[in-house]
């Protein structure tokens, strides 16, 4: 089989080219995604190649272009609106919660909203508190909503199609520390599904739960519990809205210990309605109970080597996770 080397953020841009190409319904809009490719240049060179009428730069407010979204996929088409970052998304709130996430329902069914919301997440790039926290677990609170985190090159490639072919609104948040990761690709990658969490690394032990740009600090994490002795699986969970709840249940019940990574503050977090849900449908499978590790609930430093201690890492997952199997946690 034929692969082709790229990175995340080149997976993403061909992601786009392809669906461009595919259905002339499709177009992207958001700040700058034209003259300068988007604030993290996912979409540099597409302006050039697919003209302004399907790259389409915007004033700098989401709430008018998010509801602009809305609108064009009422009308049929079937638009991509890239937002910079998930804090910069809660001035399209609104739009996002009491407009695309309800429409369908307060319509009778009558009206779908095929709207695919890209944002990039997360914290580790010293850009502060009003840019680097993870909300996704807001958004995957969200009735009405599809929300997707892609962790790989093939998610990155493939989820954006897959989305595009959902009748109702999805969004995806991409983690900006993932952008220059490299890797390979089958050349002929393409839509993924978007309904399954995957098994990234296979364990007896303990099970290592986690997604977005926590996955390479937890794969991290196992393979040095591996060196201990200690065989961690890990969880990708990929959706977050809905949960593989069947995925995450048959991983607990067969190590009988679960570490959730979450990048989220641990209060009211998408890390506890997976402990929720883990205690309600396996508490007899357990021999320990869930942990978590999640950022600290602080605004997001600007210091690196504060934002560092604030955030998620490979070593803390380590030590929760030894905890929890050797009974000395």
């Amino acid at each position: 089989m034929s692969t082709v080397t790229t990175t995340y953020r080149e997976a993403i841009r061909e992601a786009i080219r392809e669906a461009l190409r595919r259905d002339p319904r499709v177009f992207l809009m958001g700040e700058d995604v034209g003259a300068y490719g988007g604030c993290f240049a996912v979409s540099k060179g597409l302006l050039d190649e697919f003209g302004p009428e399907r790259i389409r730069d915007t004033p700098l407010s989401e709430s008018a272009f998010v509801g602009a979204g809305i609108g064009a996929a009422l009308g049929g088409m079937r638009p991509i609106v890239e937002i910079m970052t998930v804090n910069f998304s809660l001035l399209a709130l609104d739009q996002i919660l009491n407009n695309a996430a309800t429409l369908l329902h307060m319509s009778g069914g009558q009206f779908n909203v095929p709207l695919v919301i890209r944002m990039t997440t997360g914290g580790g790039r010293q850009l502060a508190a009003q840019h680097s926290h993870s909300l996704e677990g807001w958004y995957a609170h969200i009735p009405g909503l599809r929300v997707l985190a892609p962790a790989t090159l093939e998610d990155a490639r493939g989820m954006l199609w897959s989305a595009l072919e959902d009748p109702d609104p999805v969004l995806i948040f991409e983690h900006a520390l993932l952008y220059n990761q490299a890797g390979t690709l089958p050349a002929d990658a393409g839509a993924v599904d978007i309904r399954r969490a995957r098994v990234r690394r296979p364990g007896r032990d303990v099970s290592l739960i986690t997604y977005g740009g926590s996955l390479p600090k937890t794969l991290e994490a196992a393979g040095r519990l591996a060196a201990e002795g200690i065989d961690a699986e890990v969880i990708d969970l990929r959706s977050l809205r809905p949960l593989d709840d069947a995925t995450i249940l048959a991983s607990v019940a067969a190590t009988r210990r679960a570490v959730i990574v979450d990048e989220g503050w641990r209060s009211g977090s998408l890390a506890a309605e997976i402990s929720a849900r883990i205690m309600e449908n396996a508490f007899y499978e357990l021999d320990a109970p869930v942990a978590r590790v999640c950022s600290a609930e602080v605004p997001m430093p600007y210091a690196r080597h504060l934002e560092q201690a604030a955030l998620p890492q490979a070593d803390t997952v380590i030590r929760v996770a030894r905890g929890l199997v050797r009974g000395d946690g």
